[in-house]
Parts: C-alpha cells; sequence; structure tokens
C-alpha cells in the first residue's frame, strides 16, 4: 500500500521539522541563560546579571546556556534535553508553582513549555541536521562465543 503524496511529503518533512523545532527550542533557551550570565539581550529579570554561584539562578543559568547551545547544535541532544527539561520542572514546581496551580496564573508558561519541548526532544532524538549524525556510533562488540 504506498501513501497519498500529502502523506510522503509529510514524513519526508518530519526529521527536518523536528530539527528546526531542536534548533530553535535550543537557541531560545541559551539566549535565556546568556541573558542571565552576561547581561546580554536585556539581561536577567530586573536588568542585570545573576551573581555568581547562587543558588539556584546562576546554575540554572548555566544549564540553559550549556544546554542550549547542545540541543541547538544535537549534540547529545538527548542527554542534554532531559538535563533541561529537568531544570524547567524544578523552575515550574519551586519557584512558580506557589503563585497558583496553572502557569497563566504563576507565570510559569515558558517553564512549563519548555519542560515539556525538551522532554518531547529527549524522547524523539535530535531530528535531522544535527552534529550527533557526524560522529562514529559506538558499537559494541558481540560477546564471543565459545
Amino acid at each position: 500500500m504506498s501513501l497519498s503524496a500529502p502523506r510522503r511529503a509529510a514524513e519526508t518533512a518530519r526529521p527536518y521539522l523536528l530539527g528546526l523545532t531542536r534548533a530553535v527550542t535550543g537557541l531560545l533557551f541559551a539566549c535565556h541563560g546568556a541573558a542571565s550570565l552576561f547581561g546580554v539581550l536585556g539581561g536577567a529579570k530586573g536588568g542585570g546579571t545573576v551573581e555568581a554561584l547562587s543558588w539556584p539562578g546562576w546554575y540554572a543559568a548555566v544549564i540553559q546556556l550549556v544546554g542550549g547551545t547542545l540541543v541547538l547544535l544535537g549534540l547529545g541532544t538527548r542527554t542534554a534535553a532531559v538535563v533541561c527539561s529537568g531544570s524547567m520542572a524544578y523552575a515550574y514546581f519551586s519557584v512558580h508553582q506557589e503563585g497558583g496551580l496553572l502557569p497563566i496564573q504563576n507565570g510559569g508558561e515558558s517553564a512549563a513549555l519548555f519542560a515539556w519541548a525538551f522532554l518531547a526532544l529527549a524522547l524523539t532524538g535530535p531530528g535531522a541536521l544535527a552534529l550527533d549524525a557526524l560522529l562514529p556510533t559506538r558499537r559494541h562488540p558481540a560477546p564471543a562465543t565459545a
């Protein structure tokens, strides 16, 4: 059974759309980290930068910058996405949740969206045009039989 032309086109475009989604999500996340760490792009909330080694702001900003850059490039995407998703889930439940049940009530929309987007990337993989595809895959040798 053959697929219809629109369905074939959608199947062909799927890895590229996933790769573009990965790159955009990583870029936006890295921008948050750069803003918090270096005061660029408008700086951290309230202006300026986060204090070095302050918990959890500085660590979150480092995860945002490094993790976002790795996801953007498609390098170690699944691992980086799990770490990024976890950091945003932590941010949502430790910072935003006390302001109300729903993200629209507590200002946690971006934390919730990033957490779910990174979870989806961790499960689906990087899609097309990821640097991971250029690295040699590690193959475990089959155990020797007697």
